[in-house]
């Protein structure tokens, strides 16, 4: 593939779901006193989700998200 193709992928998921994880992900962030991060825990969540799910290249992963491919290894 080239460095320009995107690929998507469809993921069936509940906002119940979704928020869930990315709530778990504030928490965590918070009592490890991270520093501020590119993406806000709602999309992370989303990114880690998808890739347990259909394991796509995390640099297919970064391009659909408007992301470095450093920022979702």
């Amino acid at each position: 593939m080239s460095p320009g193709v995107v690929c998507r992928c469809r993921l069936t998921l509940s906002t119940r779901t979704l928020t869930h994880v990315a709530d778990l992900l504030r928490r965590h962030l918070k009592a490890i006193r991270s520093r501020r991060r590119a993406l806000p825990p709602g999309k992370i969540a989303l990114i880690v989700l998808a890739v347990l799910r259909h394991n796509p290249r995390p640099a297919d992963m970064a391009g659909g998200n408007n992301s470095s491919g450093t920022t979702v290894p």
